[in-house]
């Protein structure tokens, strides 16, 4: 369960890291926002500070994952390293499946890029839990 559930948090940081590379660094070429429902490219630019803030937001929650599977992987079992570690894949997991909780509650049509955004840090909040209380 352990090792499936850090799997699933790098696999929903590397997701972030992606959704942080097209919100903060592409966002104004029109594949990209025409990927988040955005009109049209006056439209994009006049939200670019929004979704660049926002891509920020994710590479955060990325860098935590990825840092809190890093303390686990290489901490002793009760540690105070691994403790910090599951506090962090906990907390940062947490939060991405929170927004995409708040995403999916947004419209139907975002239940789509909600699931995307979602399935990983569930099933590695979810498998972490079990994992750890086994």
């Amino acid at each position: 369960m352990i090792l499936a559930s850090l799997l699933f948090a790098f696999i929903a940081a590397l997701l972030h890291v992606y959704i942080f590379t097209m919100e903060s660094l592409t966002w104004t070429n029109p594949g990209t926002w025409k990927r988040f429902s955005v009109a049209s490219q006056a439209d994009a630019d006049t939200t670019r500070p929004l979704a660049y803030n926002q891509g920020f937001y994710n590479l955060f929650l990325s860098l935590g994952a990825f840092l809190g599977i890093g303390f686990v992987t290489f901490a002793s079992e009760g540690s105070a390293q691994a403790v910090a570690g599951w506090t962090l894949i906990f907390s940062c997991c947490g939060s991405m499946l929170l927004a995409a909780l708040v995403l999916a509650l947004s419209g139907k049509k975002y239940l789509r890029a909600a699931a995307t955004q979602g399935t990983a840090p569930l099933l590695a909040v979810v498998l972490g839990i079990v994992g750890v209380a086994l």
